[in-house]
């Protein structure tokens, strides 16, 4: 029966690897893989755009472990079956001679499922890494994760120095409440400042937009924990002052130490992005101003008026509740904010920050930026103000 079966005389011997003798390399094989499905009654599974259907690949071993041709460690077309795989029950292995990187190359497009030889998209062939994903995806992949980890490191240790400069300033400087004010206020806008222009960093990275709103609302949470007193916003510390709860000095003492903090923490930054000592602050300097404005300027003033709105009346609504409670949904709202307005103005509504994350956009066209993202919060601001002390009590 294995004799009728034989190639033959002269005929080209079938190549030893089955993903080349089923449909790469045609002036080897000795049937197409059509015939074959049909012989075997298993439908053919589509490849890779414009290559014939070729069976799965246990298939190909079943079937060859019944008499049809088929490779055996010998290298001839008679010996037995190749036993399965034991890291997946679905791909076989290899003949001599070959390696699996040759049938993984050969298996693109196929839908295999088995896993990938990195352990990154491996994790990951749920969303879409798959096996066919190639060495230098994996390496870029590994230093996204090294990356995300270098920048994690740097933000955990400006939050650290913070609250411990806040406690120096605490238990040195209380008999000179000026100069505390000033000093705390600087320290906490500092870091904002700091960890959002390192945030501003990696919001490419995979899977996004995920990665960036996730690290978005874990920071704001650790912010409100950590800089419990501080507004660390102009606009935050314009609002007493209109309504006559903090004093003009006060005021603006702490937007001066904002604005001091904003242009610090710029230089400090870069600073650290010129050591390159990571992979997303290579050529980060390089970038200039990076335009978050991609809608008008009317659209983008209109946005950020609206976001500061939203968020001030937030904050004053979400006094009653508990602290523990407070900062969560504070920061859940941040978060849906930078989701839902984060594409067209960067859903900034924080004069200081976005003087600090766009400094050189504020140098080309100061005019278009100071509208969209000085005036407008603050307008905003002082909307709420109205809203919250004229209509609201006159309803209640």
């Amino acid at each position: 029966m294995r004799a009728a079966q034989r190639p033959p005389e002269g005929a080209a011997r079938p190549s030893p690897c089955p993903a080349r003798r089923w449909g790469w390399d045609r002036s080897a094989a000795t049937d197409t893989p059509q015939r074959f499905a049909g012989k075997i009654g298993s439908p053919p599974v589509p490849l890779r755009p414009g290559a014939e259907a070729l069976p799965p690949l246990p298939v190909l071993w079943q079937a060859e472990g019944r008499g049809e041709p088929g490779p055996s460690r010998g290298g001839g077309a008679e010996g037995a079956a190749e036993p399965p795989c034991r890291r997946c029950p679905r791909r076989a292995f290899p003949p001599q001679g070959e390696s699996f990187p040759v049938l993984t190359r050969a298996l693109q497009g196929a839908g295999s499922p088995c896993p990938h030889p990195c352990p990154l998209l491996r994790r990951a062939e749920g969303g879409g890494a798959g096996p066919s994903a190639s060495p230098r995806a994996c390496a870029a992949a590994g230093m996204a994760v090294r990356g995300v980890g270098s920048s994690l490191l740097l933000m955990s240790g400006v939050v650290v120095t913070v609250g411990l400069c806040r406690r120096l300033a605490r238990r040195r400087l209380r008999s000179r409440p000026l100069l505390f004010a000033f000093l705390v206020e600087m320290f906490s806008t500092f870091q904002i400042c700091a960890c959002t222009n390192e945030l501003s960093l990696l919001g490419n990275v995979e899977p996004k937009p995920h990665t960036a709103l996730t690290l978005t609302y874990g920071f704001t949470v650790l912010h409100g924990l950590s800089l419990a007193g501080s507004t660390c916003n102009p606009c935050g510390t314009l609002q007493p002052m209109w309504g006559g709860g903090t004093s003009l000095t006060m005021g603006g003492l702490k937007i001066a130490a904002q604005f001091v903090a904003a242009v610090l923490a710029r230089v400090f930054m870069h600073f650290i992005w010129s050591l390159e000592m990571a992979e997303p602050h290579l050529g980060a300097l390089s970038q200039g101003c990076s335009s978050p404005m991609q809608t008008t300027e009317m659209q983008a003033f209109c946005i950020e008026l609206l976001f500061s709105v939203v968020f001030q009346l937030a904050v004053l609504q979400a006094e009653s509740v508990n602290p523990k409670y407070r900062v969560h949904l504070i920061a859940l709202l941040i978060t849906m904010l930078v989701y839902a307005g984060g594409n067209l103005t960067g859903a900034i509504f924080n004069p200081a920050l976005a003087f600090s994350l766009h400094a050189d956009c504020f140098y080309d066209k100061f005019l278009s930026y100071s509208l969209v993202y000085w005036l407008a919060p603050c307008l905003g601001t002082i909307l709420v103000v109205f809203i919250w002390d004229e209509i609201f009590p006159r309803k209640s």
